[in-house]
């Protein structure tokens, strides 16, 4: 029987738990007094349950009931009442007793049977901590006799000294295995096989994920008092996938969530054998391009040094990242989708006809309007040799497209326009000659303001530069609480205005509205995020993205 769609009962439940937890936790900010929340243990202890070649696990390490003593409209109540509702559970009284402070799902292997004609069947594992093994051993007692009154046949067995439950299920049921291992850890699997292996793990310290060296050394990078934790072993996750990686440089992630008094922080560290270098040398500060992009900026890219950006590990991360998680689909092309206009307009190449020549600061800008229907543009690069000579070259490009290059003034600042003439058509009456008018539409703009030059998608844009150098994006206040948490030095800043792109970033990634709908009250709080990557490492690359919310 093909057993990949179990767990659909109470497996796939608690890994949708644990998601909603993990999302939850977003939330728990709100809370008057969430600086006690912190987790009792540094790393996951399930680990010693979970194969080295576990493709992904995924752990919550606090109890759940600490959280819900911060939740504002009953969220995790409400999802404990919908889990447990089919089976005859009531968490009060079956589970809360004994539930301790660690909740680990994992993928134990890509194959329980190892028999790839009748296909991929992967195992799960659940560990819940106990604080009262009797009481947790009455539950499983508990949970399997009602699936036996339901009509499930069950089958148990001694297992080096563990008594291992499971029900025989029938084609339309689930299967589900379950036993409580020392005095630790209530563990349910997919499949007695899952269980077996679990206690060899422990039995046999070399098979556990505390024994990879790569689990190892990601785990030293956890930050302390982090709430939840996740460890992708990157290879195995791309063969899960059923994708053949063009270029492989990093073999494991670990992720981790931590409260912030402004905010929540998700850190990740990608960990390599190899020697890397980043992009460019770190920032102690935020550049001072960042001056000349307005506050009502809804995304905001800063850094230095864009020349070596399509060979730097960043970028090779990125190339990995989107072939093992989205099957090789750049996303991002959707949300830079202005500047993917750009190029196609004009004929240019970003990387080798903009980027190859900023070897300074800059900062790259898009600002919705007001109804956030159309996003309008700005790049900022520090003025340089090669930045004169690769605007002389983007003037000729403009020109052989057959664009003008004409001076304006706005504010008695000398600006040069890229112009389009046109030619518009009215005709009154059918008897009447039609009448013509010439139009100069705008496609671009640039102009040097101090030490850098910036360059607009239109003049409305470049009038706000001008017109409001007090209300630039590095002196905004909800700004400067974004980057507050990010550490220095740092390589730069990707900043998400939220509350003014939610609209347009929905429009362009349409899943992002089932997204929404999962983590709710995270998004109907979200106000802005923060991604960044730091670190000095030469073999791992760490970064982090910090979530602004409401009322923090």
């Amino acid at each position: 029987m093909n057993r990949q769609r179990s767990f659909i009962g109470f497996i796939v439940a608690g890994a949708i738990a644990l998601l909603v937890i993990a999302i939850a936790s977003f939330y728990w900010f709100f809370a008057k007094s969430p600086a006690n929340l912190i987790a009792s243990t540094s790393q996951p202890n399930a680990a010693i349950l979970v194969s080295k070649l576990s493709p992904a696990m995924v752990s919550l390490l606090v109890n759940p009931d600490r959280l819900q003593a911060l939740e504002r409209e009953g969220e995790l109540s409400k999802l404990k009442t919908s889990l447990f509702a089919k089976s005859g559970i009531d968490y009060k009284q079956d589970i809360q007793p004994w539930l301790g402070n660690e909740i680990t799902l994992a993928i134990t292997t890509l194959d329980i049977d190892r028999d790839p004609e009748n296909g991929q069947q992967p195992g799960y594992l659940l560990a819940l901590a106990t604080q009262k093994p009797e009481k947790s051993r009455e539950f499983v007692e508990l949970l399997f006799s009602k699936r036996a009154l339901a009509g499930a046949n069950l089958a148990v067995e001694q297992y080096k000294g563990i008594k291992l439950i499971s029900d025989n299920s029938q084609p339309e049921q689930d299967l589900l295995a379950g036993a409580v291992v020392g005095e630790g850890f209530v563990l349910f699997a997919n499949d007695p096989k899952v269980l077996r292996d679990a206690i060899n793990n422990v039995q046999a310290p070399d098979l556990n994920l505390t024994s990879s060296s790569e689990y190892q050394k990601a785990t030293k990078e956890l930050p302390k008092g982090s709430l939840a934790v996740a460890f992708l072993n990157l290879p195995i996750v791309a063969k899960w996938q059923g994708l053949e990686l063009p270029e492989q440089t990093y073999d494991s992630e670990i992720i981790s969530l931590a409260l912030n008094p402004k905010g929540l922080l998700a850190e990740t560290t990608f960990l390599t054998s190899a020697e890397i270098v980043p992009p460019s040398s770190p920032l102690s500060k935020p550049v001072g391009a960042l001056q000349y992009i307005p506050a009502s900026a809804g995304l905001a890219i800063s850094g230095s040094n864009l020349s070596n950006l399509g060979n730097s590990d960043l970028a090779k991360l990125w190339r990995q990242a989107t072939a093992t998680i989205y099957g090789g689909e750049d996303v991002v092309s959707r949300l830079a989708k202005p500047l993917a206009d750009v190029q196609k307009r004009w004929g240019i190449n970003l990387p080798e006809d903009i980027f190859s020549w900023v070897q300074g600061e800059y900062a790259i800008a898009l600002l919705p309007d007001k109804e956030q229907t159309t996003l309008h543009w700005i790049f900022v690069v520090e003025k340089s040799e090669s930045v004169e000579q690769g605007v002389a070259r983007l003037d000729a490009i403009a020109s052989s497209n057959g664009l003008s290059i004409n001076p304006l003034n706005i504010d008695k600042q000398k600006i040069s326009a890229w112009t389009e003439l046109t030619t518009a058509t009215t005709k009154a009456d059918v008897k009447e000659r039609p009448s013509f008018s010439i139009e100069t539409k705008v496609r671009g703009l640039h102009t040097t303001l101090g030490n850098y030059e910036v360059f607009t998608s239109d003049l409305e844009t470049m009038n706000e530069i001008l017109t409001t150098k007090d209300n630039s994006l590095i002196d905004n206040a909800k700004f400067q609480d974004s980057i507050a948490a990010i550490p220095l030095p740092n390589q730069g800043y990707i900043y998400l205005d939220w509350t003014k792109s939610q609209n347009l970033l929905e429009r362009q990634v349409p899943v992002l509205k089932l997204v929404e709908v999962l983590g709710k009250p995270f998004f109907d709080n979200l106000r802005s995020l923060t991604v960044s990557s730091y670190g000095t490492d030469t073999r791992s690359l760490k970064g982090g993205v910090f979530f602004k919310l409401n009322n923090s």
